[in-house]
């Protein structure tokens, strides 16, 4: 595993309940700035391994990058439950919700 994605996962693993952290943000905080997609691709394949809150990553407009309507669905239930409120075309207020790691 590369220093990078180890970083990934740990900044995912202390996203904390009822914040969000959008995937330039991990990118940024983990030593790579631009590379987004990349974190993208760590969620995707270490989610389930790892057991990842990959529902508190979202885009950087605060919206939930799913296109699939099921998945859409459960991420956006998720954050629900976890007390977070969408707003106009459903985005996520990130004044309010984004999580800065100290």
């Amino acid at each position: 595993m590369t220093p990078f994605t180890s970083q990934v996962i740990s900044i995912i693993q202390h996203i904390p309940e009822g914040k969000v952290m959008t995937y330039g943000q991990i990118a940024t905080l983990a030593g790579s700035p631009r590379a987004a997609r990349q974190v993208v691709r760590i969620l995707h394949s270490m989610s389930k391994k790892h057991r990842l809150p990959w529902h508190r990553v979202v885009n950087a407009k605060g919206q939930i990058g799913f296109t699939d309507d099921e998945y859409f669905q459960i991420q956006k239930f998720s954050l629900e439950n976890e007390g977070i409120e969408f707003g106009l075309n459903d985005r996520i207020d990130l004044g309010k919700y984004r999580f800065h790691p100290k």
